[in-house]
């Protein structure tokens, strides 16, 4: 159906977001994640501080292809994360992105590394997705997990981090309320409940800094500088797993893990800033901050770019970028390091291959906020999160903590030592050994000392855990080198293995479900006559045997290629699969691709239609009948009796089969009501709200 494929974000109105959010939520998902994949209150305290700010759960999505839309950060809230760190945004937001741009046949690389909208509309996506999370505690969601941090994410050099476009989304960010009061306002009737709401306009003051790879480290510095004095906003340096130099990445990468095939480019680890120098200007900005009044810390790391050495990507992109697992342990060789070399002083945020085994192990080392990416697009997506907190709280339960600093002194039972690291008055070490042997409470025990005791924890925590985790199968080539099984089959337009596996798969949840009766589509053709009117020849036909169908929304689909990856049959679902667009206006945007937008008008709906390239219009007015143009024809017609009614102009032969199509996936829309992106569109266009 699609023709060749340049993909551009679109946003999608609030208007539609919530028509479709709140129409869905009765049948038991949002966004198409079920509700059984909602996180719940685990039992326990797993809250952590960040900043001052305190998030009822010490995970969220990493700034990436999980949150740089809306319906992407209510996906991340629903499913748990508290802590949304969003996308990195930067000035040149013109940037051509390489496509596909996503691969996780394995491990996980990518070369999508900055947003896909420009700035203003990063900004109103950040705003809609804060006020779609009000709205949903409003609503009752989210019980028992209230509390969460929106985290910017900005890049990659001084100059562009101070220019007026970047400056406008920080003011923006700090001060919302001119546009929520203007998106408030778009909320249709049936969601009037929502219009008044308090939200929230100060959405955060907190920053991770996102700099390029080879960033000099003199630069970093100026730019974290710039952020506390001059912006006020408390900052997290994202530092480079290349910090560990070329001979450790290689003996861990190659050698320990036996990524053999990975090489990664001499030049970035020349390029990069070296580990002196980060412990130096961490040392200056960490005493700045704290003149300051403000927070500073450090994230343990962006991703290890390599050679590109396979086919998926474009020929273009000489390099890569790693993560997933491998990122893992070298990412926490570097938590060890930097806690040997400044203990607990500095807040570590983490991000590398974080899973539902491994989080609790994060957690005990102190980590905060853990943010996660690559587990997010394995199958089932945004629900793998529903076993992060189950398997964090039986963690904490069968070590006899409470909360997340009392599982950290107990989690690797070594309580004791990091007791006499913390070299506590000598009335106060006794009553924590007491309270250890007993099986009492440390945190009464320790008193006003019980922070130096987590910290020395912490410290001899990331010693323990980066020496496991060498030595941890799960993180080594033999278990990440099998790629996602393919049956051999081709998808077509219609009817696949309806396994679904792409739908949860797309951060965006650009994939859908359509209900479309099981049926056969004639496949016939108009041919006009020499004494005047049509006669039909008919060419065989289209068979329909599932009882729902894939579709694609243009809109929320970036071509990342990952559906590609993880869907059993060759082609592609955002490639073959049916698309419609969010509205006529990003139809008409796209002459080069594929696909269809409905409108509504008096009476019924318009569908504009492109199919192999060609346009196509078709209109059902209430009960008349249909009218169907295209390359050369103009005709009424009843799909009945489409010879003995068609009347018009017709230059020759005129396909049904388009016809007949995109009545039948319109009629499926209509059908499936707001509960997919072209009929919330729809719902909302209806209620006088124009989509």
């Amino acid at each position: 159906m699609l023709r060749p494929l340049v993909a551009r974000l679109v946003p999608i109105p609030l208007r539609v977001l919530a028509t479709r959010l709140f129409r869905e939520l009765p049948g038991g998902s949002a966004f198409d994640l079920p509700a059984r994949r909602f996180a719940v209150d685990p039992g326990c305290d797993v809250s952590v501080r960040v900043h001052g700010h305190r998030a009822s759960t010490p995970w969220g999505p990493a700034a990436g292809p999980h949150t740089q839309l809306a319906q992407n950060l209510v996906l991340s809230w629903l499913a748990g994360g508290r802590f949304l760190e969003l996308k990195t945004v930067q000035v040149r937001d013109d940037l051509v992105i390489p496509r596909p741009c996503i691969d996780m046949q394995t491990v996980g690389f990518n070369v999508e590394w900055s947003q896909e909208l420009t700035v203003p509309e990063s900004l109103e996506e950040y705003v809609k997705g804060a006020m779609l999370v009000e709205m949903l505690k409003a609503d009752g969601q989210g019980k028992g997990l209230p509390d969460g941090v929106l985290d910017m994410s900005v890049g990659y050099d001084l100059a562009g981090i101070r220019s007026a476009k970047v400056g406008a989304f920080l003011d923006g960010m700090r001060d919302a309320g001119a546009i929520v009061e203007r998106l408030r306002c778009e909320l249709p009737g049936e969601l009037a409940r929502f219009r008044d709401l308090a939200y929230p306009t100060r959405l955060s003051d907190t920053l991770t800094l996102s700099t390029f790879h080879g960033c000099p480290p003199d630069e970093i510095e100026r730019i974290a500088e710039h952020l506390l004095r001059e912006r006020g906003l408390h900052v997290v340096v994202k530092l480079n797993p290349t910090l560990l130099g070329r001979r450790e990445v290689d003996a861990i990468l190659r050698e320990r893990l036996g990524y053999a095939d990975l090489r990664t480019p001499p030049a970035a680890f020349e390029k990069d800033a070296q580990w002196g120098q980060v412990v130096d200007f961490c040392g200056r900005l960490g005493d700045l901050a704290a003149r300051l009044g403000l927070g500073v810390g450090v994230k343990f790391t962006n991703t290890l770019i390599v050679e590109n050495h396979k086919a998926f990507f474009p020929a273009t992109e000489r390099e890569m970028y790693l993560s997933g697992p491998p990122l893992h342990a070298l990412s926490v060789q570097l938590v060890r390091r930097f806690r040997e070399a400044f203990g607990d002083r500095f807040p570590i945020s983490f991000s590398a291959g974080i899973d539902a085994q491994n989080l609790p192990d994060a957690a005990a080392l102190g980590l905060a906020p853990i943010t996660v990416c690559t587990d997010l697009l394995r199958a089932g997506g945004y629900g793998r999160a529903a076993r992060y907190l189950p398997e964090l709280a039986a963690r904490m339960k069968a070590a006899g903590a409470a909360d997340l600093e009392t599982f950290t002194l107990r989690a690797y039972g070594d309580a004791a030592g990091a007791l006499v690291d913390a070299a506590l008055p000598p009335e106060r070490e006794r009553a924590c050994s007491a309270a250890l042997e007993a099986g009492g409470d440390l945190r009464a025990a320790a008193g006003d000392a019980f922070g130096r005791w987590v910290s020395a924890a912490r410290v001899r925590n990331a010693r323990t855990y980066a020496e496991r985790v060498l030595a941890d199968a799960r993180y080594a080539a033999p278990r990440n080198s099998t790629p996602p099984k393919k049956v051999g089959s081709r998808l077509s337009l219609f009817d696949c293995l309806t396994c679904d596996k792409c739908i949860p798969v797309c951060p965006n949840d650009a994939n859908f479900s359509l209900p479309v009766p099981q049926a056969e589509i004639p496949l016939e053709r108009l041919v006009p006559s020499a004494a005047g009117g049509f006669t039909l020849e008919r060419r065989g036909a289209l068979a329909l045997s599932r009882e729902r169908q894939i579709a694609n929304l243009a809109d929320a689909c970036n071509a990342c290629g990952h559906c590609d990856v993880m869907c059993p049959e060759e082609g592609g679902p955002y490639l073959v699969k049916p698309r419609f667009f969010g509205s006529v206006a990003s139809w008409a945007a796209e002459p080069g691709l594929d696909g269809l937008a409905l409108e509504v008008v008096p009476g019924g709906v318009r569908t504009h239609a492109r199919f192999e390239g060609k346009t196509y219009l078709v209109e059902r007015g209430a009960g008349g009948p249909v009218r169907y143009t295209g390359p050369g024809f103009d005709l009424r017609l009843d799909l009945a009796d489409p010879a003995g009614t068609a009347a018009g102009s017709a230059e020759g032969p005129v396909d049904l089969a388009w016809l007949r199509i995109a009545e039948r996936l319109t009629e499926a829309v209509i059908a499936a009501g707001a509960a997919t992106w072209a009929g919330a569109a729809l719902a909302s266009a209806r209620t006088g709200h124009a989509a």
